[in-house]
């Protein structure tokens, strides 16, 4: 048995987050990690980075970068993103179902967030380049404001940033320490109990879970989501396997949230199963706002430019995956091809000098590709060309007949060579989860806080329904997991936390 102050279960974003913040708070922290070192991580290092976070506009966000890139700094600008904006963009994807005081806490918290991490070493820069090469672009790019501020080197640079900060306060990881059960007395919780191959070690202290939902794990993914949920692909870490998140329930946690929601977005259709740490998230697929994306049968099923790209690729996935075979299609022309985000270079394209060409290529009917496709195009404006503007929503719209609506980036798909990407859903977390008060503490069933518990991160739920705004769930990880460490260190202190 180890006794310490706060014991941690995950070493991603989150719980190194929660990590450091309870040390900070003076406490003694052990992080139980299930992976070895080599994979460790979890799902923060397959991501993109981006973190959601209120400011007010680029020369708030300056002093943030660790470089200034002049080069990209003069092609880009950078609109403020007000509270009442971010607050605003979070209740409209998830339909309004979120807490306020739940959605509130991240969004005060998010700006200030960043700043205390950049005095722990994460280093920040903006998205500029994610969604294009900026090089192929004249003018200066409108940044979406909620996606403008990555980490440097995405969820990769993320990561080796926090477990160098951790490693610098000494704090201890254990790997190959999956959690297997919480240590109670009634409804208060002592400790975790790890997994070995001969028995169970007790490691004893205020807990803090960070252990991700249960996106790699087909069974519950079927239980949760329902069919053909068994059979996608996992973008992130082949360790977050629900266990926690079961072990918690049945020691009493209230579970909350969207059960039968996920993120899930576009990805390329050669995706591995589970994340490739080779890869990390060069094979999504965040283009489609100026494509049109056509399933097996040769036709439209979404609205491509509903809005910008980041308040709809994580739903855009699941309309994926409910098509025959859970693939899809990209398809570029021309005039389009040079936006594709950099990412498409690790990617395979289709390519065909015509329509019928290419329906042969992907095995799709020629004859209803040219029917979409032709339907599309009438419903063009005849000035939609010189009205098309890809750095901001543009307003160029149209309206075919029997075709879902395009609102923003219509443009005629007629000018050949046309190239596709073969596209397939990449499950990255999952909504539902346990119930937390603005203090990070797990609720029980009987809507009263577990003494010695608390959760962020995934695992946590009822921040997000049907669907997501980019970079609220790397943010909201790590909002919480500074309460949570805070008040874990100061339970573990004697106080009230």
């Amino acid at each position: 048995m180890t006794e310490t102050d706060v014991v941690v279960v995950g070493a991603g974003n989150a719980g190194l987050v929660a990590a450091l913040a309870a040390h900070e708070a003076g406490a003694r922290v052990i992080v139980l990690e299930a992976a070895g070192e080599d994979e460790r991580g979890g799902n923060s290092r397959f991501s993109g980075g981006i973190f959601r976070a209120a400011h007010d506009g680029l020369e708030s966000i300056r002093p943030l970068l660790t470089e200034s890139d002049e080069k990209v700094l003069s092609k880009v600008s950078v609109a403020p993103y007000s509270r009442q904006r971010y607050a605003g963009d979070w209740l409209a994807t998830s339909m309004g179902r979120p807490p306020r005081e739940l959605v509130d806490t991240v969004v005060d918290g998010s700006f200030e967030t960043l700043e205390w991490m950049r005095r722990q070493g994460v280093e920040w820069e903006l998205t500029a380049n994610k969604l294009f090469d900026l090089d192929n672009l004249d003018g200066v790019y409108a940044l979406p404001p909620g996606g403008a501020i990555r980490a440097k080197g995405e969820g990769v640079g993320l990561m080796e940033r926090l477990f160098a900060a951790v490693e610098r306060a000494g704090i201890e990881i254990r790997y190959d320490a999956p959690a297997a059960g919480l240590i109670t007395s009634g409804a208060t919780v002592d400790g975790v109990l790890v997994r070995r191959q001969n028995g169970f070690d007790e490691v004893r202290g205020a807990v803090v879970l960070a252990s991700g939902g249960f996106e790699a794990n087909p069974e519950m993914r079927l239980r949760y989501l329902g069919p053909g949920w068994d059979l996608v692909k996992v973008r992130g870490t082949r360790f977050n396997m629900g266990t926690m998140l079961t072990q918690a329930l049945h020691a009493g946690a209230q579970p909350a949230g969207h059960w039968g929601g996920c993120h899930a977005s576009p990805q390329d259709a050669a995706h591995p199963p589970v994340g490739d740490l080779r890869m990390t998230d060069k094979l999504s697929r965040y283009s489609y706002p100026y494509a049109l994306l056509v399933n097996g049968e040769g036709r439209r099923f979404v609205d491509e430019g509903e809005t910008e790209v980041w308040l709809t690729y994580a739903k855009t996935g699941s309309a994926i995956m409910r098509q025959t075979g859970g693939v899809a299609y990209q398809v570029f022309d021309q005039k389009t091809v040079h936006l594709l985000e950099p990412r498409y270079r690790t990617g395979t394209p289709v390519e065909a000098g015509t329509l019928a060409e290419l329906a042969g290529r992907l095995g799709v009917p020629a004859n209803a590709l040219a029917e979409t496709v032709s339907t599309f195009n009438r419903a063009v404006s005849a000035d939609a060309g010189s009205r098309f503007d890809p750095m901001r929503l543009d307003g160029v719209s149209a309206e075919p007949a029997g075709q879902p609506p395009k609102s923003n980036w219509a443009q005629t798909l007629d000018e050949p060579p046309f190239v596709a990407y073969a596209v397939t859903c990449g499950i990255t977390f999952t909504y539902g989860g346990l119930k937390i008060d603005t203090q990070a503490r797990v609720v029980d069933t009987t809507g009263r806080p577990m003494p010695g518990l608390y959760a962020t991160g995934e695992i946590a739920g009822d921040f997000f329904y049907h669907n997501y705004a980019a970079g609220s769930g790397l943010v909201r990880g790590a909002v919480f997991g500074r309460i949570a460490g805070g008040n874990a260190a100061a339970r573990a202190a004697g106080g009230t936390g």
